[in-house]
C-alpha cells in the first residue's frame, strides 16, 4: 500500500473510531436518559420534577468535566479509554441501585465522563487527520452522538419493556462490546494531552484586537442560548409527544428520528467553507432549532413532531463545530481558553433548562410554555448572531 494509502486508512481509522467513542460516551453516556425517563416515570420510581433534576446533575457534570479538562496532563488516549469504561459501569449502575440519591451520583459522575471523553477524543481525532490532512473527516467524528442517540432511543424502550432495570443494563452491555471493537485504536504512545498539538490554523494570536475581545464575549453568551434552547426537548421529547399523542405508538420513534438527523447535520456543517462567516452559519442553525421547538408546541402531530425533530437534530452538532471554528477564529492555537468559557455557558444553559422546564411542565400539565421560552431564546441568539456580523461589516468610523 502507497504511503497516501497507508495514511488516508489510518485517517478513517481514528475517524471511525472516535465516531464510536462519541456513540457511546454521548448517545448512550449522556442521553440514555431520555427514552429511558418515560419508562422509569410509567413504574413510578421518579416523578416529572426528579426526572428534572437528574438530568441536571448529569448536565452539571458535563459542566464540571469540561472546565477541568485544561488542568487535567493525562495523554489523550489514557482519558478516553478511562471514560469509555466509566461510562459503561455507570450505565449498568443505573439499573443495579434503585435509590434516587444514588442515580444522582452516577448521573453527575456520567456528564463528567462524557465531557471528558468528547474532549480529549476531539483532540486526539482532530490532530490525527491534520496529520494525515483529512479534516473534511471531522464530520464522521461528530456523527457519533446522532449514532448513539439513535441507538438508545431504539434500544432503549425496546429493552425497557422488560423493566427500566433491563434497559439500563442493555445499554451498559451495548457500551462495553462496542468500546471494546475500539480499544486498540487508542492505543498509542502519545505525550499528555495538549503537547505538541497543531491545528489547522498555522498560528495563534495572543493579543486580541477590540473588536475580536467583543465577538469572543458575544459568542460565549449567545452559545449558552444553544445549550438551554434545545435541552428541554432533548430531555423531555418522549414525555412531550406521549402528552400530545396519547396511544400511539410514534412518540418512541420522535428521539431516534431526532439522532439521525444529528448524522446529515455533521457531514454537511464539517463542508460548509471556510470563507463562510461562522456567525451567520451558526444563526442559521439556532433558526432552524427554533423552528424545530416550535412546531411540537403548534402542531403537535405525528408530521409535527417528525418535522420538530428533524430540525432540532440537524443543526445540532453543527452549532459546536461552527462555535469552536468561530473561537479559532479569533483565537488561532490559543483558542483553547476560549472554547472552554463558551463549553461553560453551554453547559449552564443545559443545567438550567430541566430545572426550569420539569417543575413547571409538572404545575401546569403541559410543556409549553417552557418550549416556547427555549424557542424564543434560540431565536433571540439567532437575531443577535446576525446583528453582530452585521456590525462587524461596517466601516469604522473615525
Amino acid at each position: 500500500m502507497s504511503v497516501n494509502g497507508q495514511a488516508r486508512r489510518g485517517a478513517w481509522r481514528a475517524a471511525l473510531a472516535c465516531m464510536v467513542t462519541l456513540a457511546v460516551a454521548m448517545g448512550l453516556g449522556r442521553f440514555a436518559f431520555t427514552p429511558m425517563l418515560p419508562i422509569m416515570l410509567g413504574e413510578g420510581k421518579l416523578e416529572l420534577a426528579g426526572g428534572g433534576v437528574l438530568a441536571s446533575l448529569n448536565y452539571l457534570g458535563y459542566f464540571f468535566g469540561a472546565v477541568s479538562c485544561a488542568a487535567i496532563g493525562i495523554k489523550a488516549s489514557s482519558m478516553v479509554r478511562g471514560g469509555l469504561a466509566a461510562t459503561a459501569a455507570l450505565l449498568v449502575g443505573m439499573g443495579l441501585l434503585h435509590s434516587f440519591a444514588g442515580w444522582g451520583i452516577l448521573r453527575g459522575a456520567a456528564g463528567v465522563m462524557s465531557a471528558w471523553v468528547f474532549v480529549f477524543a476531539s483532540g486526539w481525532g482532530l490532530r490525527r487527520l491534520a496529520e494525515t490532512n483529512s479534516p473534511t473527516l471531522a464530520g464522521v467524528i461528530y456523527t457519533g452522538p446522532g449514532i448513539g442517540i439513535a441507538m438508545t432511543g431504539l434500544l432503549g424502550g425496546a429493552l425497557g419493556r422488560w423493566g427500566s432495570e433491563v434497559g439500563w443494563i442493555g445499554l451498559g452491555l451495548l457500551a462495553v462490546v462496542l468500546i471494546a471493537i475500539i480499544w486498540r485504536v487508542f492505543d498509542d504512545g502519545e505525550a499528555a494531552q495538549g503537547s505538541g498539538t497543531k491545528g489547522p490554523v498555522a498560528a495563534g494570536t495572543v493579543t486580541a484586537s477590540g473588536a475580536d475581545r467583543s465577538d469572543a464575549i458575544w459568542l460565549v453568551a449567545l452559545y449558552g442560548l444553544a445549550g438551554f434552547g434545545y435541552i428541554i426537548t432533548a430531555t423531555f421529547l418522549p414525555v412531550i409527544a406521549r402528552q400530545a399523542l396519547p396511544g400511539s405508538s410514534w412518540p418512541d420513534f420522535f428521539w431516534p428520528l431526532f439522532g439521525a438527523a444529528i448524522i446529515p447535520g455533521a457531514l454537511i456543517g464539517a463542508r460548509a467553507p471556510t470563507h463562510w462567516d461562522n456567525r451567520l452559519l451558526l444563526a442559521a442553525a439556532y433558526a432552524l432549532q427554533a423552528l424545530g421547538v416550535v412546531l411540537s408546541v403548534a402542531w403537535p402531530t405525528i408530521i409535527g413532531f417528525a418535522l420538530g425533530s428533524l430540525l432540532l437534530g440537524m443543526p445540532f452538532t453543527a452549532i459546536t463545530l461552527f462555535a469552536m471554528r468561530e473561537a479559532r477564529r479569533l483565537r488561532g492555537n490559543a483558542a483553547a481558553g476560549l472554547i472552554g468559557y463558551a463549553t461553560a455557558s453551554y453547559g449552564v444553559g443545559q443545567i438550567i433548562g430541566p430545572l426550569f422546564a420539569a417543575p413547571l411542565a409538572q404545575r401546569t400539565g403541559s410543556f409549553e410554555q417552557p418550549l416556547l421560552v427555549a424557542a424564543a431564546a434560540l431565536a433571540l441568539g439567532a437575531v443577535l448572531f446576525a446583528v453582530v456580523w452585521s456590525k462587524s461589516r461596517r466601516p469604522m468610523t473615525v
